[in-house]
């Protein structure tokens, strides 16, 4: 079969070497599409493709309908929402994510920027400590329970609240269940977002929901841009002095927020899945799945039955 990895924004070399020898090894032609920088390029080389690897990368119908031979496309990550699975279906097109691959970067992100936003982003000013603090994690899913095993780590009081994870398998994990989101943002001095854009969450986060945390609150994004409400959002920071927002996904209002200096902080592009393990990771998991499902039609991480 012919696989085709299409990456606008490139795996790492290593990666590449050992996504192109998990597929070889299995028999299958590797080609590389990289750094392409027109949708043409795309849609040429998915015409004769089997499979496609792709990271975030954009398959809408169009490149789905050019792609006449493609049987499967892996997502090397976790979010798919880059991707038409509803399209997809329609034409027999299975779409797999590799969920948990890029689980502990993330986690250790959300980290590396809470210390940045709590030391008053090294201005050179006293700031305070994560230790005693408490932190809320909306979504306990693979990132989320990263962030609570991390987060121990920091002695943090850790909440989670997930409207698909029972509230005993939470405290499974040695971690406090919120009864609801709301009771989650009133209780959190900090709060994590995890959750994925869906027409029930694209802008959910808003200004009732964020205004509810406490003097001081953090929210933190490293989920999706979608679900902050981003006009509310500016509204309740010019009203509440004390809250600060950090992300990895630089908002369509980015230039608005910057006016919040020593409040906002984004990364210049979306930092969670990037390092060099995730990006290993991810894509020799997405091999793995294409070389399963050729060789036993196994579809366990199907996203679009």
């Amino acid at each position: 079969m012919k696989v085709l990895i299409a990456t606008e924004k490139p795996f790492a070399p290593a990666a590449v070497q050992g996504i192109t020898s998990e597929l070889k090894n299995a028999g299958h032609e590797v080609v590389l599409l990289e750094k392409y920088t027109e949708k043409g390029q795309l849609l040429d080389a998915v015409k004769d493709a089997d499979a496609m690897i792709v990271r975030s990368d954009k398959i809408t119908p169009e490149v789905l309908d050019a792609a006449k031979q493609l049987k499967i496309v892996v997502r090397a990550g976790a979010g798919y929402d880059s991707i038409d699975t509803a399209y997809a279906k329609g034409k027999n097109v299975v779409v797999e994510n590799t969920p948990g691959q890029n689980s502990n970067a993330v986690a250790e992100l959300v980290f590396g920027m809470l210390v940045y936003a709590v030391r008053n982003f090294f201005n050179g000013k006293a700031g305070t400590e994560l230790k005693g603090k408490k932190l809320g994690i909306l979504a306990f899913g693979n990132v989320g329970r990263n962030v609570a095993r991390i987060a121990k780590g920091f002695d943090m009081d850790v909440y989670a609240y997930d409207a698909f994870c029972p509230a005993d398998a939470i405290e499974a994990a040695g971690v406090h269940a919120a009864k609801s989101q709301e009771d989650l943002f009133k209780t959190c001095d900090v709060l994590s977002l995890h959750i994925p854009a869906t027409p029930q969450t694209v802008k959910s986060i808003d200004y009732r929901l964020v205004n509810l945390l406490p003097k001081k609150g953090i929210l933190v994004n490293t989920a999706r841009k979608e679900v902050i409400n981003e006009e509310e959002l500016l509204k309740l920071m010019a009203e509440r002095e004390d809250l600060k927002f950090i992300t990895d996904i630089k908002p369509d209002a980015d230039e608005e927020f910057k006016k919040f200096e020593g409040r906002y902080f984004s990364t210049p592009k979306k930092m969670g899945a990037q390092t060099a393990e995730a990006n290993t990771n991810a894509g020799i998991a997405a091999a793995r799945q294409i070389n399963a499902f050729f060789a036993t039609g196994d579809t366990k991480f199907q996203v679009n039955k």
